[in-house]
């Protein structure tokens, strides 16, 4: 059987692409891995009408609610290989090969975190990237934020919204004195010594055996996307301020003919609320070119 569309993904773009092919009534595979990049935290924020929600709940609701829909299959598994042309596109899953007209990358991505002990456990738990996601529920405590690079000031500098924000370069590279004036502008304290672990909730140890305690950590890890089936299937990566990024145009598709992707894989900044609208928009661009083939 071929399908109209298999989707790689199907985290909260995925599933909002297919719910917009699914009432079109097209042939839908999705494929996940069941990764969700927020699997660690225990509620989202910032969603409207889902404020607080535990992501597991608003994934468990979603999916449910794509299986109502007779045109939909589901396989819980990893995409080993893509392959193939626009209307002639193959998926190896499990050792089985699967082809549809059209194929949407959500895959997602995988965070580089700091090298520091102690940040992969905390991470989606005392340690974010999104202050709009996380940042009330610190109540105004002290936010620490870890540079991993220059634009890591920006993400200090915005913080400083939601609390006392100290700034930790910690070695990453070197503060200048404009920078170091525009983070004192906006009230952030700047640590030069460097953090050796982290301890507790959001305690950061020093290498001088210093602790400082925040309500809080920060982090802008570097993206790319959790699979190499983009660059596998031809589509080209380009760089960003975040990290490695799917290029696509105004309707999601890729610079791969019939090759479309959305989510975190796709664009930036990353939110739940942001992946489902960019799922959304590509699964209606994705039914058009359809419709419409030579548009």
């Amino acid at each position: 059987m071929k399908h109209d569309v298999i989707i790689i993904g199907g985290s909260y773009s995925g599933m909002a692409a297919a719910l917009q092919l699914l009432r079109a009534r097209r042939s839908v595979l999705i494929i996940d891995g069941g990764k969700r990049r927020n699997r660690s935290a225990s509620h989202s924020h910032g969603f409207l009408g889902h404020d607080g929600v535990d992501p597991a709940v608003l994934t468990g609701v979603a999916r449910e609610q794509l299986h109502a829909y007779p045109t939909l299959t589901w396989l819980d598994g990893e995409a080993e290989q893509a392959t193939g042309t626009r209307d002639d596109f193959q998926v190896v899953c499990g050792g089985t090969t699967y082809s549809a007209r059209r194929l949407l990358l959500a895959i997602g991505v995988s965070d580089r975190l700091p090298g520091i002990p102690g940040v992969a456990e905390r991470w989606g738990k005392s340690i974010f990237h999104c202050p709009y996601c996380h940042g009330y529920e610190l109540d105004r405590g002290c936010i620490g934020v870890v540079a991993t690079g220059p634009m890591s000031i920006h993400q200090a500098q915005l913080l400083s919204e939601w609390g006392s924000t100290t700034f930790f370069p910690n070695g990453t590279f070197e503060l200048d004195e404009a920078a170091a004036e525009e983070l004192s502008r906006r009230g952030v304290t700047v640590e030069t010594t460097r953090i050796e672990r982290i301890d507790g909730d959001a305690d950061a140890v020093l290498t001088d055996g210093r602790r400082m305690s925040f309500a809080g950590l920060f982090t802008a890890p570097r993206n790319e996307p959790s699979t190499p089936i983009a660059a596998q299937v031809g589509c080209e990566l380009v760089e960003t301020p975040m990290g490695l990024q799917i290029s696509t145009g105004e309707t999601k598709e890729t610079t791969v003919p019939g090759v479309f992707a959305c989510g975190d894989a796709a664009r930036i900044p990353h939110s739940v609320s942001l992946a489902v609208g960019d799922g959304a928009w590509a699964g209606a661009q994705i039914h058009r070119s359809l419709v419409w083939p030579g548009s």
